[in-house]
């Protein structure tokens, strides 16, 4: 009778314990369910429209009531800031002439056909540069010196070397763009956590299987960083291009008309290019970054961080 009570009261607490764990299990499910449910909790989109939209919306109002009211008081000569009006009068006139979208499109062209080739060049010598120590050592600097110096400076010597072509375009812009875009990987390869190699190793992941699998994904966010800076530089390089190297067989880009503007002292132009030139670079950035960056954000749970 003594060894069955015994028994009976060294079972009931070993079993409480057991309740207890499986409490404490199911407790921490639910809180990680709750917490992955709270990350992938798409934002309504009312309230995407006032914390997203509004405020630049808001922004370019208020610039162009002071912008208008500066122009009416006469604080500034009309030949150096011209009316909202005057503006949006070019702006028609291009369009009813049909050379709006064709400015665009010969700049936007030339800068998205430069970015990808400088991604094709940049990311393997960034995977280069950052797996193979000899040669970090001799173009690691040189890549950090060509990304701080001027794209305007390469103009000059493209067109000595190339002439007044569309190959003189490229090169200015691979040699603004390349740079970023592989110093951007070699960045992202550095913060990749040494744990994530010794796994992939573990699992057979060497070389180049390795480099695509547990390399790439992981040096994602500081690649993503590399690649923005980088279409950033081929914009302002392939500008920089179009307003010094200027001839009718390479057409009429959004630098050349700012080029135009100068040249006939027409300020309208001049801000009509401007305006454009940040139009084209928005877009790009919203439409194409924008969306890239809140998906990595999103696989890696930090959205909510963002």
């Amino acid at each position: 009778m003594a060894s069955t009570e015994t028994s009976t009261g060294t079972s009931a607490p070993k079993d409480q314990d057991d309740a207890a764990g499986l409490t404490g299990l199911a407790g921490l499910e639910a809180g990680l369910d709750a917490l992955e449910t709270s990350v992938d909790q798409r934002t309504p989109r009312g309230e995407t429209i006032r914390k997203k939209v509004l405020p630049p919306v808001f922004a370019i109002a208020l610039v162009l009531v002071i912008w208008q009211a500066l122009t009416w008081a006469q604080i500034i000569d009309p030949y150096k800031l011209p009316s909202p009006s005057a503006v949006w009068f070019e702006v028609r006139q291009a369009w009813l002439q049909g050379t709006l979208f064709d400015y665009i499109w010969t700049s936007l062209w030339r800068g998205v056909s430069g970015f990808l080739l400088a991604l094709v060049i940049g990311t393997p010598l960034g995977l280069l540069v950052a797996r193979v120590r000899f040669v970090r050592a001799a173009i690691g600097p040189i890549l950090s010196g060509l990304q701080s110096l001027p794209s305007v400076a390469w103009v000059p010597p493209a067109v000595l070397w190339l002439g007044l072509n569309d190959s003189m375009m490229y090169a200015v812009i691979l040699l603004g763009a390349v740079p970023s875009i592989a110093n951007g990987l070699v960045a992202g390869v550095d913060q990749v956590p040494p744990l994530f190699l010794r796994a992939g190793r573990t699992l057979g992941a060497t070389g180049a299987r390795g480099t695509w699998h547990i390399v790439m994904p992981a040096a994602l966010p500081g690649y993503l960083a590399g690649l923005k800076q980088g279409w950033a530089f081929s914009w302002r390089s392939l500008m920089a291009a179009e307003i010094i190297a200027s001839s009718p067989e390479l057409g009429i880009g959004l630098g050349q008309l700012l080029d135009n503007g100068r040249t006939n002292s027409s300020m309208s132009m001049v801000f009509l290019a401007i305006f454009l030139i940040l139009i084209v670079g928005i877009a790009i950035d919203l439409l194409v970054f924008s969306p890239l960056e809140r998906r990595v954000l999103r696989s890696r749970g930090l959205l909510g961080r963002s």
